[in-house]
């Protein structure tokens, strides 16, 4: 359930409502995810940060519903910049693979926020190649011996 009055991602909606949503469900700090107010109230105070876009709660809850669909670009800057990712994936000007490295580099973010597999992530820097190598055959085997897939799932 959606905290804060927002509502849940409708699964038929555009590209851009399905990118903001992904972004809104992946994209936050440890804890709750964003709320539709939180991202206007953001980008509506960082005038200089975000161009001086005014964002309200309302358009932003349109946009990821699918009920506006067409947002100036300065919306689209403001949104992307918020959310760290590059405005064409907003805009869905990259190609497949272009989006598909944005939401992996996403996915990397999401599980670096436990402090566990950070610490086993920056172990490894600095460990010659074949021992990286090692270490994910090792994890691979765990793994599986936990009944997990071999790797993480794409989508969280």
């Amino acid at each position: 359930m959606a905290a804060g009055g927002d509502t849940p991602p409708k699964p038929t909606c555009g590209p851009l409502a399905e990118r903001l949503n992904y972004l809104f469900a992946h994209m936050h700090p440890p804890g709750a995810p964003y709320t539709n107010a939180h991202v206007a109230a953001e980008i509506s105070k960082g005038t200089e940060e975000y161009g001086g876009v005014t964002l309200t709660e309302q358009y932003l809850s349109m946009l990821r519903n699918g009920k506006r669909a067409n947002p100036s670009p300065d919306v689209l800057r403001a949104v992307a910049k918020f959310f760290g990712v590059p405005v064409g994936y907003l805009l869905g000007d990259l190609s497949a693979s272009q989006t598909q490295r944005v939401e992996e580099e996403v996915r990397f973010l999401v599980a670096m926020r436990d402090q566990r597999v950070r610490a086993i992530a920056l172990r490894a820097v600095g460990l010659p190649p074949d021992v990286q190598d090692c270490l994910t055959t090792i994890i691979g085997q765990f793994r599986r011996e936990m009944n997990l897939p071999s790797d993480p799932p794409q989508s969280p």
